[in-house]
């Protein structure tokens, strides 16, 4: 069973209906004890990132978080600002420490170009990088819905998986198992979306 926790800052009515279609077993998880019968964990996520953390530690998430992903294996997955988390810290509104799960920084996306807009709202070509995984049976360029103005800058590349441009190019996804994240949205990102999803799923034991 997949837990999606419920931190109040993500729609997760449309991440657990996006689960259930695929065929996983998935449930919303409202209390940090409920993590510890999930095979995997999504965090999703959208708004500030200091906002996110602060949920977080409010809802004494951190400690269940830290004992069942970090010490315990269970896979990950963030999405949106649920990945953004994943950092050492984020830059909105100042410096705020994130959960230091992978070393980097969450720095606001910025063009020079007037025709590029941010937020960033919309379609937009992600470029894979690794073609297993995550993207397992995707094609090397596919198309992902976005609604962000901050991205993950890891200072080890090497977990990066795919990319976007929006006036510069951002991180659009991470893999460092146990821990996987999009920035993207896959739930609303139709079959392609769907697609990555299920194999996050069925790699945690849920579908």
């Amino acid at each position: 069973m997949i837990a999606i926790v419920d931190y109040g800052m993500g729609n997760l009515r449309s991440v657990l209906n996006a689960c259930l279609a695929v065929g996983a077993r998935a449930e919303i998880a409202h209390t940090p004890d409920a993590l510890a019968s999930a095979s995997g964990i999504i965090l999703p996520g959208v708004g500030a990132f200091g906002d996110g953390m602060e949920r977080l530690r409010q809802g004494a998430w951190i400690p269940a978080l830290e004992s069942e992903v970090r010490r315990g294996g269970k896979p990950l997955f963030g999405i949106c600002l649920g990945m953004q988390l994943l950092a050492t810290s984020g830059t909105e509104h100042g410096v705020q420490p994130g959960l230091g799960w992978v070393d980097g920084t969450v720095e606001a996306l910025r063009s020079d170009d007037p025709a590029v807009r941010i937020p960033h709202i919309g379609w937009n070509e992600v470029r894979v990088l690794r073609a297993e995984g995550l993207y397992a049976g995707l094609a090397s360029v596919e198309t992902f819905y976005f609604v962000h103005s901050f991205a993950l800058v890891p200072k080890d590349r090497s977990c990066v998986t795919a990319v976007c441009s929006h006036g510069p190019e951002f991180v659009a996804s991470i893999e460092a198992p146990p821990f996987y994240g999009t920035q993207f949205h896959p739930e609303k990102s139709q079959k392609p979306g769907m697609r990555l999803l299920r194999n996050f799923l069925t790699r945690a034991g849920a579908c």
